[in-house]
């Protein structure tokens, strides 16, 4: 198992109350798989994607990163893993105004202390990969919503990390991009040289349909957690 939680539990204090947004959730998920993660608002589905990216941490409970506890890291060793084992895909994009296509998915190169041009050629490579080659020289300003998430996804990549995380990834999108950007990150969970781990937070039944699992939070807990026909005929192939 690539990543692994066992019952774990994320409480805010809001307003004078606890507000239990994880509610023990086990979980085990693995590199090749594409998993959605749905459920109604203010189910918890955010709080558990920041978890999985060490973002936040649990109050109680175990995150397993390849076998090693990740949930109690200190701060230095949570961005070091962020930086060089997690990708993040936002539904707003996040990119840099100013900095051109290339740029951007260079950051985490810079980030890792790379210069911005010893990292261009590893940039350029990966936006030829999701089709952007010729927008590299192109700003933010200058993209369609479908291009800003293609150059975000070469950017989750810049540092080859066998996890994916992507927060309503297609939100901001129309249905056909959509569909692009979908299709992009399951071929990024079943590529056949390095498999990831891919999860997406999303509200749209169609988006989650897409992926090879889809784990149901209500109240933070797991109130589902349903394979598609071909993961399963996949799984029993192995």
């Amino acid at each position: 198992m690539l990543l692994e939680l066992r019952d774990v539990e994320r409480v805010y204090r809001v307003g004078g109350e606890d507000v239990r947004a994880l509610d023990g959730i086990d979980l085990a998920l693995e590199a090749g798989e594409f998993v959605a993660v749905t459920g109604p608002s203010g189910a918890g589905k955010s709080t558990l994607l920041h978890i999985l990216g060490a973002l936040d941490t649990p109050n109680s409970g175990s995150v397993r990163f390849d076998g090693d506890e990740i949930g109690s890291l200190g701060d230095r060793a949570q961005s070091q893993f962020r930086l060089h084992r997690v990708g993040f895909v936002f539904q707003f994009f996040n990119l840099l105004p100013t900095l051109t296509a290339w740029e951007n998915v260079a950051v985490p190169r810079l980030l890792g202390g790379q210069s911005l041009a010893s990292a261009r050629p590893a940039a350029t490579r990966l936006l030829e990969s999701v089709g952007l080659g010729d927008r590299a020289e192109h700003r933010p300003a200058e993209l369609s919503g479908g291009q800003m998430q293609r150059v975000a996804v070469a950017r989750a990549l810049m540092m080859d990390p066998p996890v994916v995380l992507a927060d309503e990834p297609t939100g901001n999108l129309d249905s056909k991009t959509g569909r692009e950007i979908l299709d992009l990150l399951g071929a990024l969970a079943k590529d056949s040289e390095k498999p990831r781990l891919v999860v997406i937070v999303t509200h749209d039944r169609a988006a989650a349909a897409r992926a090879d699992r889809r784990v149901t939070l209500v109240d933070g807990k797991v109130r589902a957690d349903t394979r598609s026909a071909d993961a399963m005929i996949a799984e029993a192939a192995r």
